[in-house]
C-alpha cells in the first residue's frame, strides 16, 4: 500500500513477476483496492492471494509510531506472515524506516547478528559493488562493521555470483590509519578475519570496480547512495537534453541507440529491484519509493534467489565462524 504510486504499481510487479518468474505472491493491504487493480489488469486467474489489512503506514510516519500504533498495518501483518512461516519474504516501497524497525522487531535478527543492515546493489565497470550499510545504522561500532562485511561476503558469493568477493573499509584514503577513530577500529578488525579485505576504499571504488563489497556506517552509506541516484539523474538528464537539442544530435542519437539501451539497462537500479535488509531472521527487500512496476517485479525475483540459495543459513554459519576465529563473544 505504500510507495509514491500506491498499490497500483505494486500490484502489477506481482502480476509480472507470477507470470515472468512463476513466483507465489500474497498481496497485503485494503482488499478492495488490490481487488480492483487485480481485475484491471486481468489477474484474477493467477492465484494471487489477497490478505487484508485495515490500516497503512504513511511515508512520513515514525516507525515508533507505526510499531505501536499500526498493528493491522500492510507492513506489521506482511512481516506477520514472514514471522509465521506463511511467507518466504517481505517486499515494501514504503516507509523505509518503519520496513526496518518492523521487520527487525516482528521477524527478529539472526541468531549472532547484533544490527541487520540495508545493503545496496550499484553498478561497477565490471559488474556490481554492494555497498553496506546504506542506511539502518547511524552510528554502529567497529565489530558491527564486520558483521556487515561478512553478510555483504555472502550476498556477493550467494546472490551475485562472486567468486571470493573483495571487501574494502570506506575511508577518506586508501593508507591504513587513515580516517576516524571508527574506520581505523574497523580496520583492524576486518584485518583479523577470514574476509578477503582489501583495506580501505575511496568513494571512487564504489564504481570503478576495485572491490566488491564497500562497508561504511549507515550514515556515511546513505548520503552516498542519495549523491550516487541524485548524479545518475544528473547525468541521464543531461545527455538526453543534449542528444536532443538540434537535427545533427537527433540522427547521431538514433545512431548510438542501441549502446545507450544497454548503457540504461547497466544503470537501471529496476534491474536489481530494492535493497535487501541482511541480517534479519527472514528475507526483506526494501524498493525505493518511486519503483516502477520493473523494479517491484524484479523484488520479487531477489526474494525468491535468496530463499532459494540458503543465505540465511549461511550468513549465519560465516558469523559464527569469525567469532570462533577470534574468539570474541557478543560484545553489545
Amino acid at each position: 500500500m505504500g510507495g509514491d504510486h500506491g498499490p497500483a504499481v505494486v500490484v502489477a510487479g506481482a502480476v509480472a513477476a507470477v507470470r515472468e518468474f512463476g513466483a507465489s505472491v500474497i498481496l497485503v493491504g485494503d482488499r478492495p483496492a488490490i481487488e480492483r487493480e487485480t481485475t484491471r489488469l486481468g489477474a484474477q486467474s493467477l492465484g494471487l492471494e489477497v490478505h487484508h489489512a485495515s490500516q497503512v503506514v504513511g511515508m512520513g510516519e515514525s516507525p515508533s509510531h507505526a510499531l505501536r500504533h499500526k498493528r493491522d498495518s500492510s507492513l506489521r501483518v506482511a512481516a506477520g506472515l514472514v514471522k509465521e512461516g506463511k511467507a518466504a519474504a517481505l517486499i515494501s516501497a514504503g516507509n523505509t524506516g518503519a520496513a526496518m524497525a518492523i521487520s527487525m522487531f516482528v521477524i527478529g535478527v539472526l541468531p549472532g547478528v547484533d544490527r541487520p543492515a540495508i545493503a545496496a546493489v550499484l553498478p561497477n565497470l565490471r559488474k556490481f559493488t554492494i555497498l553496506l550499510d546504506a542506511g539502518a545504522n547511524v552510528d554502529p561500532k567497529p565489530w558491527h562493521l564486520l558483521q556487515f562485511a561478512v553478510m555483504g561476503h555472502v550476498y556477493a558469493r550467494d546472490i551475485l555470483g562472486l567468486d571470493n568477493p573483495r571487501v574494502g573499509l570506506l575511508s577518506v584514503g586508501q593508507e591504513e590509519g587513515k580516517g576516524n577513530e571508527l574506520t581505523k577500529e574497523a580496520y583492524e578488525e576486518l584485518k583479523a578475519s577470514s574476509l578477503n579485505f582489501v583495506g580501505n576504499v575511496e568513494g571512487r571504488d564504489i564504481y570503478n570496480g576495485s572491490c566488491d563489497v564497500v562497508v561504511t556506517d549507515g550514515f556515511t552509506g546513505n548520503v552516498a547512495l542519495k549523491i550516487s541516484e541524485s548524479l545518475a539523474e544528473m547525468l541521464t538528464g543531461m545527455i538526453k537534453e543534449e542528444l536532443t537539442r538540434d537535427t545533427r544530435s537527433k540522427v547521431g542519437a538514433l545512431l548510438a541507440l542501441p549502446a545507450f539501451e544497454r548503457l540504461r539497462r547497466r544503470i537501471d537500479y529496476t534491474e536489481v529491484g530494492g535493497a535487501p535488509l541482511l541480517g534479519i531472521d527472514g528475507a526483506a527487500i526494501i524498493c525505493h519509493g518511486a519503483s516502477p512496476v520493473k523494479a517491484i517485479k524484479n523484488a520479487v525475483r531477489v526474494a525468491q534467489e535468496w530463499t532459494t540459495a540458503g543465505l540465511n543459513e549461511h550468513i549465519k554459519a560465516a558469523i559464527e565462524a569469525e567469532v570462533a576465529r577470534n574468539g570474541q563473544g557478543e560484545r553489545e
